[in-house]
């Protein structure tokens, strides 16, 4: 139980009796392996806490721009590039779901200025976190499978112009902190939430909102407050 509570960053954690004790061991060597994964690689981490936990098959370029809290989780599959100006940090109790991607940099030669996640933020699997316009996240976040993150946008009002080569805004993307993020959210730049706001599932989220906004609907548009 104490290892369960370790892991997991919370006091007199109670297990459901429905569960399986089979289930229980094998969740128990899956987080052995996922520390012996981090502990042989910790070293070329900038900065790490007590323990965290990596998922098999996950690539992370540039740990050296990483610094991690205690207990921190990653799953298995995602995939990291800190490659930025500020790098990535993740809090204490930071867990971020299967098969996410966290890419700071849209490329070498325009670095991105990089990502921070407060503690106890939870994000699902399939993730998504373009940074380059950098993203903050605050504290006890909870957030669902396929959200996605687009800190960077590109110009295109000049017609003879290619898109691509107009350029790109990079304004960022700020979420406050207790914040409920649904399934499927997109956050295009300059996104912004307060404090304590939830988002429903699919919403694309363009502008800014106040703390305690219930917000939904492509655009997002505020439907009532807490």
């Amino acid at each position: 139980m104490r290892i369960i509570e370790k892991i997991f960053g919370k006091k007199n954690f109670i297990i459901n009796k429905e569960v399986p004790k089979i289930y229980l061991i094998s969740l128990g060597v899956k987080y052995i392996s996922d520390f012996l994964r981090f502990y042989l690689i910790k070293f070329l981490f900038k900065k790490t806490g007590k323990r965290a936990y990596i998922g098999k098959k996950t690539e992370i370029v540039c740990k050296k721009k990483i610094c991690l809290g205690d207990n921190v989780r990653i799953g298995n599959y995602t995939k990291i590039n800190s490659i930025s100006e500020e790098g990535l940090s993740l809090g204490n109790n930071v867990k971020i779901g299967e098969y996410s991607s966290i890419l700071l940099s849209g490329g070498i030669n325009n670095l991105g200025k990089g990502m921070s996640i407060g503690k106890n933020s939870f994000f699902s699997e399939y993730t998504f976190f373009g940074a380059a316009g950098g993203i903050k996240i605050g504290e006890d976040v909870i957030s669902g499978q396929y959200v996605r993150f687009h800190a960077e946008n590109h110009l295109f009002n000049e017609i003879d112009k290619l898109i691509k080569e107009q350029g790109v805004t990079r304004k960022g993307i700020v979420i406050g902190d207790n914040c409920w993020i649904g399934a499927g959210a997109v956050f295009l730049d300059g996104a912004e939430l307060g404090n304590g706001c939830v988002v429903a599932a699919n919403s694309v989220v363009t502008k800014k909102f106040p703390s305690n906004s219930v917000v939904a609907g492509v655009p997002a548009k505020i439907l009532r407050y807490r």
